[in-house]
Order: structure tokens, then C-alpha cells, then sequence
């Protein structure tokens, strides 16, 4: 499917997002050094012919010399209905906001509550573009760890932005949405925030998307933010594993967010599985790459084996995939009310 410092990021989720009452909540957008109004426009995939006047006539006072964009100035976004926007640019979230990166009826999210407001949290989901990951067979199809890493991710996208929080989706794919398949459809158009191809070389993975992250984090200064990755992991067949947490050993931050998260995950178990342990731990893997070098304070999560066949049909479910992201989400928000 469709990444140096202590620890996360989770794309911007800002979707380009466009609010459901046109004008009254225009996307905002700041110009970046090689912006003009053509490139912008077409950033935001509007067509730059069709919507150029427009523009000008919206920021007529941030435009010099009648068409000259100002690097570090804030700039409004038509409002068209009928685009297909990129995705990767900031949003207000309202009381409904469409994302259209969650897809079809999933696009649609309402705020339920502001409990994470002013807050920054940056999802990565584990491999992606040309890297799938572990491959299994499943009723004759094959199926890749990434899909599901990302299913879970964009669902705990959703979950976060409902409660107010500013959410970046790092590794994302413009036309998979949030979806309620066992079998994930397996392809390698994953891009890193904001449109970034994804290289081949495993080491160069990472670094971009630490490098992403690090530098959202850096114009975020002062912002509450953390970073939740998430892999599917692939051990021996015969492996059965609960979902487990990784921290850095340095952050007290990020040990207190793998442990909020933890601490959910068991009481969960226990409401609803009595008769099984939850074996799952929370444990310092400050030698991983993407723990070691990105700065938020950040948790990396394994959901369950993949090759596993018990594992393997809990996380095919969309079912668990969503009860997933949800007791992440209310492990976050634990973290964030006892920080």
C-alpha cells in the first residue's frame, strides 16, 4: 500500500478538506518558496485556468504585483465542489467536515467533541509503495501487511480528528479509503506526505518519512504532538500474538503514550475476552530506526502477525480493524487528559 531526532509523525491530516457550506469555510493554504498561483491552484488539484480569477479576486490584498504569491503568506482556496483535491493540505475541522481520503461514506466526520483540541498527531503506517511487506495467500488472493497497517491507520485518523486534533496521514493513497474487505486489494501507489514518492531502498524509506515528520514537528514548536506508527507484524506461522508497543527508553512522554495505550488495550480485553489473558506488552526498542531518530514522543504499534492464521483472521475482520483504531484512539486520549 498506498519516512534524524528521538521519535514520530502522522501525516498532516490535512486532507484537503472542504467544508460542507462553500464559502464559509474556504481552505487555507501558506505559499511555500516555487509557489505561484498555477502551481498552487494545481496542488489543490483545482484546474488552473478555470479557478485563476477567482483566486485573485479572494486574496487581492496578499498578491503582489497582480499576481505574485508571498512566501510564508496565508492564501485562500476557491471552493470547488466538483474537484478532486490532493491531499496533504491543512484544514479547520468543523461540526462535518468531508476528508476524501477515508472515501465514500467514511468521508464524511463529524466533531463530537473538542477533547483533543489543539493538539498534533502524526500517523505512519508501516511499508507502502514499493515495499507491501509480509504477502499471504488468503481464498486464493493475495493480501499485503501494508494494506491493513493503513486501513487501521486511516480509521485512528478518523477517531482523533472527531475529538478536534490536527491529524497528518504520512504514507497515504489517494484512492483507498477506509474499507470494510477481509481482502485488502494489494497495489503500490502509496505516496509520503505531501506527494513524495516512496524510494525502494528500505533505509531511504525511513529517512524520508523521518525527515517529514521532523520537520512538521519543528514548525509545530510548542504544539502539543505526538507520533503513532503502525505495523502488522510477520513472525513464524505459528506465532500468536496480542498487539504489543514500542517506546523510546529516553522519553518519559513517549513511555507514558505506549503505556496509556496499553493499559487500554487490557482493560479492554478483560470487559471482553474474561477467559483470555491479554499477553501484550509495552516495552523500550530504542534501536529501531524510526524510534531513534524522530522527535515527537511517539508510540509503534504491532497489531498481530499476519502469518499467523488466528492472527490473521482477527485483523482480516473490518470489525476488529475498527475496535482497533478506536482503543488506540481512547488509549491516546487517556495519555493526553494525564499528561
Amino acid at each position: 500500500m498506498k519516512l534524524t531526532g528521538i521519535q514520530g509523525l502522522l501525516l498532516l491530516i490535512f486532507l484537503p478538506i472542504w467544508g460542507l457550506t462553500a464559502q464559509d469555510s474556504l481552505q487555507i493554504i501558506t505559499a511555500e518558496n516555487g509557489d505561484g498561483i498555477y502551481s498552487i491552484l494545481r496542488k489543490q488539484g483545482l484546474n488552473p485556468v478555470e479557478y485563476f480569477d477567482e483566486f485573485v479576486n479572494l486574496n487581492k490584498d496578499s498578491i503582489e504585483n497582480g499576481s505574485r504569491l508571498v512566501v510564508g503568506r496565508e492564501y485562500k482556496i476557491p471552493y470547488a465542489p466538483d474537484s478532486t483535491p490532493k491531499m496533504g493540505t491543512e484544514v479547520s475541522l468543523e461540526s462535518g467536515t468531508k476528508y476524501p481520503i477515508f472515501g465514500g461514506d467514511q468521508a464524511y466526520v463529524a466533531l463530537k467533541n473538542e477533547r483533543l483540541a489543539n493538539t498534533v498527531y502524526y500517523l505512519i503506517s508501516g511499508h507502502g509503495g514499493p515495499d507491501p511487506g509480509a504477502m499471504e495467500d488468503y481464498n486464493g488472493k493475495t493480501i499485503a501487511e501494508d494494506e491493513y497497517a493503513y486501513d487501521v491507520t486511516l480509521r485512528l485518523a478518523r477517531e482523533l480528528l472527531a475529538q478536534g486534533a490536527k491529524v497528518y496521514i504520512i504514507v497515504r493513497d489517494e484512492n483507498d479509503g477506509i474499507r470494510d474487505d477481509r481482502a485488502l486489494e494489494l497495489d503500490r501507489d502509496e505516496v509520503v506526505y505531501p506527494d513524495k514518492e516512496i524510494p525502494l531502498g528500505q533505509l531511504e524509506r525511513l529517512k524520508q518519512r523521518v525527515d517529514v515528520v521532523n520537520d512538521l514537528y519543528l514548525k509545530h514548536s510548542g504544539k502539543y504532538q505526538r507520533l503513532i506508527v503502525t505495523h502488522v507484524d510477520s513472525r513464524s506461522k505459528g506465532e500468536n500474538i496480542d498487539v504489543f508497543f514500542y517506546y523510546h527508553e529516553k522519553s518519559k512522554n513517549g513511555k507514558r503514550l505506549a503505556e496509556s495505550i496499553h493499559t487500554t488495550f487490557s482493560k479492554k480485553y478483560k470487559k471482553f475476552q474474561p477467559n483470555r489473558e491479554y499477553s501484550g506488552t509495552f516495552t523500550d526498542r530504542s534501536s529501531l530506526y524510526m524510534v531513534k531518530n524522530t522527535l515527537p514522543a511517539m508510540a509503534y504499534i504491532e497489531i498481530g502477525n499476519i502469518k499467523n492464521g488466528k492472527d490473521k483472521r482477527r485483523i482480516l475482520d473490518p470489525d476488529n480493524r475498527q475496535a482497533l483504531a478506536k482503543w488506540i484512539s481512547e488509549g491516546i486520549l487517556l495519555d493526553f487528559e494525564n499528561r
